[in-house]
């Protein structure tokens, strides 16, 4: 896969070399005292390199409130002037497009159900040909990692290269201690795919609550993304919208104070030898593993031959929900949790069954 991203996407608002980037400003422009008011104070934490306010805002039902509108590009431009802060914007169609770029919001970016929509998207990048203005791109509601990949080409193709990716978690019918399941993977995938391509963590989308940012906001920085976006209110507790899961500024100072940014290599040469020691022990302890599943999926081949002559069927709930319930357990008194064995049981069994449905299926 090949994008024309540019890495210094920022490089134009922002000391480059300063990490984590931090895009900070309440879910909602409300008033403009409001902004006014939560922008003093975020600027006067110096730690923040963008300001963000949501003035067009999708909701999922009518009723709910949608926005002030083009008002706040008015107070987004005071801003600019009084706090020398650059500020960015949610849009959803060309004409938020124009309006912005009218009143000079100096980035762009795009939301969950917009990225979940290429229609939406493409009109978008039609009305960014011929600027440079940099746009963030939310993952799509839904784990769709093509969808999110399809979005930045479109970008791409009008001509935009300054372009860096928004980490806000996914919906999900299960009941978790998230907003929206964060799905870690995706996002470590994306790094993997387009190593230059920047990515903002969004910890307040995925928590849907304050007390849980602290420890999303390190663990993005842990993953090695490049900045957080956290939605931050001068008086969280009256906010129109999204009330429990923005911060006040006092609060996220607080935050950045105790956050821990890590290096991603080290210069120190016994660390280095340690590690490497370490990784071959893991090389090593892998290359058994992949030996014992194949040879675990020997004798699923042996037991498809034998169902097949006795005519049994390849599924038995019962033993399935034994093998759960043991292996669970073992894993857990051995310090494994039982999320990691959930998910990885079900994938060699699923592998098991393929195995044993081709046999069945062979004259």
């Amino acid at each position: 896969m090949t994008l024309n991203l540019n890495i210094s996407t920022f490089s134009d608002i922002k000391n480059i070399a300063k990490r984590p980037f931090v895009i900070a400003g309440p879910c909602s422009a409300e008033t403009e005292e409001q902004v006014l008011k939560s922008a003093e104070a975020i600027h006067n934490s110096g730690n923040v390199s963008l300001f963000r306010a949501g003035i067009w805002k999708p909701r999922t039902r009518p009723g709910s409130f949608e926005g002030v509108g083009e008002i706040g590009l008015e107070w987004l431009k005071k801003v600019k002037e009084n706090f020398n802060m650059p500020v960015t914007v949610e849009v959803a169609n060309a004409l938020h497009v124009q309006k912005c770029l009218k009143a000079g919001i100096d980035v762009l970016w795009i939301g969950a159900r917009t990225t979940a929509n290429p229609f939406a998207v493409q009109e978008i990048a039609d009305a960014l040909k011929g600027t440079d203005i940099p746009v963030l791109i939310k993952n799509p509601v839904n784990p769709d990692f093509e969808l999110w990949i399809g979005a930045f080409e479109r970008f791409n193709k009008a001509g935009i290269n300054k372009i860096a990716a928004i980490h806000r978690g996914f919906s999900s019918f299960e009941k978790t201690s998230f907003r929206n399941t964060p799905m870690w993977d995706i996002a470590i995938k994306l790094k993997q795919i387009l190593p230059e391509l920047p990515i903002i963590g969004d910890p307040s989308h995925i928590a849907g609550n304050t007390e849980l940012i602290p420890f999303l906001s390190q663990k993005m920085i842990d993953l090695d993304f490049d900045g957080l976006m956290i939605e931050t209110h001068i008086s969280p507790k009256t906010a129109w919208s999204d009330a429990k899961q923005q911060l006040t500024p006092f609060e996220l100072d607080e935050l950045l104070k105790r956050l821990i940014v890590r290096n991603v290599e080290s210069t120190n040469i016994n660390f280095k030898n340690k590690l490497e020691e370490l990784r071959k022990q893991i090389d090593n302890i892998d290359e058994e593993i992949i030996h014992k599943i194949a040879d675990r999926m020997k004798t699923a081949q042996e037991i498809g031959k034998y169902k097949k002559d006795n005519k049994v069927t390849i599924l038995q709930v019962s033993r399935w929900e034994d093998i759960i319930k043991e292996r669970v357990f073992l894993a857990n008194a051995l310090g494994l949790s039982s999320e990691f064995m959930e998910a990885f049981l079900p994938l060699i069994h699923e592998e098991s069954i393929r195995i044993q449905t081709k046999i069945m299926n062979e004259e």
